[in-house]
C-alpha cells in the first residue's frame, strides 16, 4: 500500500514535469515564429538621416501597424518639439491613417490628442481645426471602448474651446444626435456633452437652448439615457441658477425619482441630494425629507445599489436636513444607519457573507461616522453610535477596519471630553494584525494622540496611558518585523510627536531605549534616519538634565566612538538633524567636538560625510564667542587638506575650503566697502573744513589788503612832508624824537635788529604777478627803517663848565654834531636811494605788467593761429575728401577725361595755394617762436635786474650794520662824558645856577 502511494506520487510528479515542458514549448514557439526575415528587416529599417518629422511622415505613409501606432503614441512629444510642422505634416497623415484603422490605433490617437489637450501645448485655433474635426468624426465609432475614448477627448477639449466654436461645431451635431433615430451610444454621448457644455454658457442660453434638449433626453425610452441625463442635471442646474432649478428642473427630478427603473430612481436621488444646498427650507421639508424617508424605508438588502448610494449620501443628507427633522424622523434615520453599519454581517460569530456591496456599504458608513457623530451629538454617542462604531472598528473585513481607522481622528476630535469611550477601539486598531489598518491609522496618529493625551486631568484616561504606550510599542515591533520599511518610517515619524505630549521621564524609560536599538541595529537607512530624528526630538524636549546627559553620553560612546563605521555615519546624521532641532549653543557644546574628532577616522566614507557636514557646523559658530571652536574647525580642515588621500574627500574639503575663502574674501570686501564709506565721509568733512578755512583766509587777505593800502598812503604822505621840509627842521625833529625815545634804548635796538629780516622777508614775498604788493611792502619797510634809525639817535647832554670843560664840551659837541650831521646826511642819502630803488622797482613792475600783457596778447594770437591752423586742417581734410570724390569719379566716368584733367590742374593750383598758406603758417610759427625767445630773454634780463636789486639790498644791510657800529661807539663816548659829568657834578650845578 505504501509502495502504491509512492508510485502514484511519482506518476503525478512526472505528469507535472511533462506539463511544464509542454508550456515551455508553447512559450518558445511564438518566439521562433517572431523572428524576422531579411526582407522584413529591410522593410522596418528607416534612414537615420531623417529628422523626427520626416521619420514620422515616412512611417505613417509606408510603415507597418506597429510603427504607425508608435508614431501616434509619440505625437505629444512631436507637438512639444515642433508644433507648427507637426500639425502641418504629421496630423493630416494621422487623420488619413485613422480612416479604417483598428481599435489599437484609434485608442492610441484618442489618448495622444487627450494628452495634447490636457497639457495646453497648442493654441485655441489649433484645437478647433486640427483636433476637433478628427474627434467628432470618430465619436460614433462602432466599438464602444473606442467611442468612449474619443468622448473623453472631446470633453477635455470643451474646456479650452471658445463659446462660438462649441455652439457651431458641438451643439449643432448634438441636436441631431439626441434624436431617437440614432444609436444608444450616440444619445449617451449627447447627455455627457450636454452636461459638460452647460457651464460654458450663461443661464439664458442654457434655459433657451440646452434645457429643452435635456428634458427630451430625460424622457428617452432607454433607461440608460434617462439615468445618464439625470446625473447631468446637476451641472445644468448650477448653470441656470436657483430660481430656474426650482421651477424647471426640480419637477423633472421628482418625476425621475418615481421611475420604474431603480437606476433612474437612484440617479434622481443622488442628484437631489447634491442639489440640496440650492433648495430653500420649504423644498427641503416638503420634497427632500419625504423622499429620503421613503428611500430609507423602501431600501432592502436585495437592492444593493440603492443601499450603497444611501450609505454614501447618509452623512450629507443628515447634515443638510438636521434642522428640518422631527425627533421621530431623527431616530428613524439613526436606526437606519445602525442597520447599514451591520449590513451583510451574520449575527452568529459576527461573520460576513462576503458580498462586495455589503462591504462597500459598511466602508461608506465608516466614511460618514464624523457626520453622524455631529448629527447624534457627542453627549448621546454612547447610546446612539458607540455599538455601531465598535462594530466597525472590529469588523472582520480589513477594508472596513481600514476605513474606520482613517476616520478615527475626526471622531476623537468631535467627542471632546468623552474621548475615553473609544480607548478600547484605539487599542484594538493599534494591535490589529493587518498592517493596512495600522497604515491608515498612522496618517493622522499625531492628531489622534493629541486629542487622547491632552484632555485635562482625567484620572481614568491617565490610568490607561500605560496600555496605550504598550500598544504603540507593540505596533512598532510588529511593523519592524515586517518588510514594509516605509510604514516603519512613517510610524517613527509620528512617534516623534510624543515628545510634546508625554513627560520626558516616560519617554526616557519606555521609548528611548527602543528608538536607540532601532538606530543601531536596523539596516534600512531611511528608518535609521527617522529613528535618529525621533531620538533628537526626545532629547530636545526632555526636561531632566541627568537624562539628557545620559542620552548624549550614549550617543557619543555607542555611535561617535563606536566600532562600526555605520554607527559613526549615523552620528553624523544625528549632527545634521541636530542643526535643525537644537540651538547653535547646544550644538557647539555637545555635538561639534565629537564630530570633529572623526577627522581621524580610518574609513573614507566617514570622513567624506564629515566634509559634507562641515558647512552646517561652520554656520552654527558665532564670533567672537566661538573663536576657539572655529580654530579647531580650521585646524581639522587644514589637516584634511594636508593628509587626505581619498579623491572624493579631497574634492569635498577643497570645495568647502574654497567656500570658506570666498566667505573671508567677502568679509574683506565688506570691510573695504565700510572703510571707503568712512573715508568718503572723512573727505567730505575735510572738504567742508577746507572751504571754511579758505573763506577765513580770504577774509583775512581782504583785511590785510585794506590795512596795507592805508599804510601805503601814510608812507607816501610822510615821505612828501620829509622832502618838502628843510634840513634844520629835519634835524630838530630827529633830535626831538631821539630825546623822546632815549628812555627806551633796548626796545629800539631790538626793533633795529629785526629790521633787515623784515625787509628781506618783504622783498622775498614779492614775485611775478604781485608787483603792487611788493611795492607796498618795500615802501613800508623803508618808512619803518627811517623811523627806527631816527629814533635810535643818542641823547646829547650839554654841559657848562669852566674854560677847559667848556672847550672840551664844545669840542665834544662839535664832534657829536658833525657826527650827527654826517649820519643824518647818510640816512638822507639812504632814503633817497631807497626812493630811487622804489621808483625803479615800480618801473620794473610796470614793465613786467606790460610784458605779461604782451604775453597774453601773444597767447591770444597763438590761439588764433591754432584756430586758423585747425581751420586749414579742416579745409585740407575737405580737400582730401574732394580728392577721393574726384578719384571715384575718374574711375567711374572714363568719357569725361578732359574735364577731369582740367579739374585736376585746378586742384593742383589749389594744392600749391595750400602749400603757400602752409609755408606762411610755418613762417608765422617761426615768428611766434622768435617772439617767445625774445620774451624769455627779457624775462632773464628782469631776473638779472632783480638779482642786482637783491645785491643792493645786501649793501643796504651792510650800511645798517656800520651805522649800528657807529651807534655803539657814540654810546661809549656818551658813557665817558657821563662819567666826567658825574665827577664834576658840583661844578656843573654851580655853573648852571650862575647861568640861570
Amino acid at each position: 500500500m505504501f509502495s502504491g502511494r509512492m508510485t502514484g506520487s511519482q506518476s503525478s510528479l512526472l505528469l507535472a514535469q511533462l506539463e511544464e515542458l509542454h508550456e515551455l514549448a508553447f512559450i518558445e514557439r511564438p518566439i521562433r515564429r517572431s523572428l524576422k526575415t531579411a526582407e522584413e528587416i529591410d522593410q522596418l529599417t528607416v534612414d537615420e538621416d531623417l529628422n523626427d518629422i520626416e521619420r514620422a511622415v515616412y512611417l505613417l505613409s509606408v510603415g507597418q501597424e506597429v510603427q504607425r501606432a508608435s508614431v501616434i503614441s509619440n505625437l505629444p512629444i512631436l507637438v512639444r518639439q515642433n508644433p507648427a510642422e507637426t500639425f502641418r505634416r504629421v496630423v493630416p497623415k494621422v487623420r488619413e491613417v485613422l480612416n479604417g484603422a483598428g481599435a489599437e490605433i484609434q485608442l492610441a490617437a484618442a489618448a495622444s490628442f487627450l494628452t495634447i489637450l490636457q497639457d495646453d501645448i497648442i493654441l485655441i485655433h489649433t484645437h478647433t481645426y486640427s483636433i476637433l474635426k478628427t474627434v467628432l468624426l470618430h465619436l460614433n465609432h462602432r466599438d464602444t471602448v473606442v467611442s468612449n475614448a474619443w468622448l473623453e477627448t472631446l470633453l477635455s477639449a470643451i474646456n479650452a474651446l471658445p463659446k462660438e466654436t462649441i455652439k457651431q461645431e458641438v451643439l449643432n451635431p448634438l441636436l441631431y444626435q439626441s434624436q431617437l433615430s440614432h444609436s444608444l451610444q450616440a444619445r449617451l454621448s449627447s447627455c455627457r456633452i450636454l452636461g459638460k457644455v452647460a457651464c460654458k454658457f450663461d443661464s439664458h442660453m442654457v434655459k433657451k437652448e440646452l434645457l429643452p434638449l435635456a428634458r427630451s433626453l430625460c424622457q428617452d425610452v432607454e433607461f440608460e439615457v434617462r439615468a445618464c441625463m439625470c446625473r447631468q442635471l446637476e451641472s445644468i442646474a448650477r448653470a441656470t441658477g436657483v430660481d430656474d432649478t426650482r421651477t424647471e428642473l426640480l419637477p423633472e427630478l421628482l418625476e425621475l425619482a418615481e421611475d420604474e427603473e431603480s437606476n433612474v430612481r437612484l440617479a434622481a436621488f443622488d442628484t437631489i441630494i447634491n442639489l440640496m444646498e440650492m433648495m430653500d427650507s420649504d423644498d427641503r421639508v416638503h420634497i427632500v425629507v419625504p423622499l429620503v424617508m421613503s428611500v430609507c424605508e423602501e431600501a432592502t438588502s436585495a437592492d444593493k445599489a440603492v443601499l450603497v448610494s444611501l450609505s454614501f449620501q447618509f452623512g450629507k443628507l443628515c447634515s443638510g436636513l438636521e434642522g428640518f427633522l422631527s425627533d421621530e424622523q431623527k431616530s428613524r434615520l439613526m436606526q437606519r444607519f445602525r442597520v447599514l453599519c451591520v449590513a451583510g454581517l451574520q449575527t452568529e460569530g459576527n461573520q460576513t457573507d462576503g458580498n462586495n456591496e455589503s462591504i462597500l456599504v459598511r466602508c461608506n458608513c465608516c466614511y460618514n461616522l464624523p457626520a453622524m457623530v455631529v448629527f447624534a451629538e457627542a453627549a448621546h454617542f454612547l447610546s446612539e453610535l458607540y455599538p455601531s462604531f465598535s462594530s466597525l472598528c472590529c469588523d472582520p473585513e480589513v477594508s472596513v477596519r481600514r476605513s474606520a481607522a482613517a476616520s478615527f481622528h475626526q471622531v476623537v476630535k468631535l467627542l471632546g471630553s468623552n474621548v475615553q469611550l473609544v480607548h478600547k477601539e484605539l487599542l484594538a486598531l493599534l494591535q490589529d494584525d493587518a498592517l493596512e489598518v495600522l497604515d491608515a491609522l498612522m496618517n493622522h496618529l499625531e492628531e489622534t494622540l493629541e486629542a487622547v493625551l491632552s484632555r485635562g486631568e482625567n484620572v481614568t484616561l491617565d490610568n490607561k496611558i500605560p496600555e496605550l504606550l504598550a500598544a504603540l510599542l507593540l505596533a512598532e515591533q510588529k511593523v519592524g518585523c515586517s518588510l514594509r520599511w516605509r510604514l516603519h518610517e512613517k510610524l517613527l515619524q509620528r512617534y516623534s510627536y510624543l515628545a510634546r505630549l508625554l513627560p520626558g521621564e516616560v519617554l526616557h524609560q519606555s521609548f528611548s531605549p527602543r528608538i536607540f536599538i532601532i538606530l543601531t541595529t536596523n539596516k534600512v537607512l531611511p528608518v535609521q534616519k527617522e529613528a535618529a530624528r525621533t531620538f533628537c526630538m526626545f532629547l530636545r524636549y526632555n526636561r531632566k538634565h541627568e537624562q539628557r546627559q545620559e542620552m548624549m553620553e550614549r550617543l557619543i560612546q555607542d555611535l561617535a566612538q563606536g566600532r562600526s563605521y555605520w554607527n559613526r555615519l549615523r552620528f553624523l546624521d544625528i549632527c545634521e538633524m541636530a542643526t535643525e532641532i537644537f540651538s547653535r549653543k547646544y550644538i557647539n557644546k555637545h555635538f561639534l567636538m565629537p564630530a570633529l574628532e572623526l577627522v581621524h577616522d580610518p574609513v573614507a566614507n566617514v570622513r567624506y560625510k564629515l566634509c559634507q557636514l562641515l558647512p552646517r557646523l561652520r554656520s552654527s559658530l558665532r564670533l567672537p564667542a566661538d573663536k576657539q571652536l572655529l580654530q579647531q574647525l580650521d585646524f581639522c580642515v587644514q589637516k584634511l587638506l594636508c593628509r587626505e588621500k581619498d579623491k572624493d574627500v579631497v574634492a569635498t574639503i577643497r570645495k568647502f575650503h574654497k567656500r570658506q575663502e570666498k566667505d573671508l574674501l567677502d568679509q574683506k570686501k565688506e570691510k573695504e566697502e565700510t572703510l571707503l564709506l568712512e573715508m568718503e565721509q572723512l573727505e567730505r568733512q575735510q572738504t567742508d573744513g577746507k572751504l571754511n578755512s579758505d573763506k577765513h583766509t580770504e577774509r583775512k587777505r581782504r583785511d590785510s589788503k585794506t590795512s596795507l593800502s592805508a599804510t601805503k598812503s601814510m608812507s607816501v604822505s610822510s615821505s612828501g612832508a620829509a622832502f618838502s621840509s628843510s634840513g634844520k627842521e629835519m634835524r630838530k625833529a630827529k633830535l626831538s624824537r631821539s630825546r623822546s625815545l632815549s628812555s627806551q634804548p633796548t626796545i629800539s635796538k631790538a626793533a633795529n635788529s629785526d629790521r633787515p629780516l623784515k625787509v628781506k622777508e618783504l622783498s622775498g614775498a614779492s614775485g611775478p604777478g604781485k608787483s603792487s604788493n611788493k611795492d607796498d611792502s618795500l615802501r613800508t619797510a623803508h618808512f619803518t627803517m627811517a623811523t627806527q634809525s631816527t629814533s635810535s639817535m643818542p641823547v646829547l647832554i650839554r654841559s657848562n663848565t669852566t674854560g677847559l670843560l667848556d672847550r672840551a664840551s664844545a669840542l665834544e659837541h662839535r664832534s657829536s654834531s658833525s657826527t650827527m650831521d654826517h649820519r643824518t646826511s647818510t640816512l638822507d642819502q639812504r632814503d633817497h636811494r631807497s626812493s630811487a630803488m622804489d621808483h625803479r622797482t615800480s618801473n620794473m613792475e610796470h614793465r613786467t605788467s606790460n610784458i605779461d600783457h604782451r604775453t597774453s596778447t601773444m597767447d591770444h594770437r597763438t590761439s588764433t593761429m591754432d584756430h586758423r591752423t585747425s581751420t586749414m586742417e579742416h579745409r585740407t581734410s575737405n580737400m582730401d575728401h574732394r580728392n577721393d570724390g574726384m578719384d571715384h569719379r575718374t574711375s567711374t566716368l572714363d568719357h569725361r577725361t578732359s574735364t577731369l584733367d582740367h579739374r585736376t590742374s585746378t586742384l593742383d593750383h589749389r594744392t600749391s595755394t595750400l602749400d603757400h598758406r602752409t609755408s606762411t603758417l610755418d613762417h608765422r610759427t617761426s615768428t611766434l617762436d622768435h617772439r617767445t625767445s625774445t620774451l624769455d630773454h627779457r624775462t632773464s634780463t628782469l631776473d638779472q635786474r632783480t638779482s642786482s636789486i637783491d645785491q643792493r639790498d645786501h649793501k643796504t644791510s651792510t650800511l645798517d650794520q656800520r651805522s649800528k657800529t657807529m651807534d655803539r661807539s657814540c654810546g661809549i663816548k656818551d658813557s665817558q662824558s657821563r662819567k666826567l659829568s658825574i665827577n664834576r657834578k658840583s661844578n656843573s650845578f654851580t655853573i648852571q645856577s650862575a647861568r640861570d
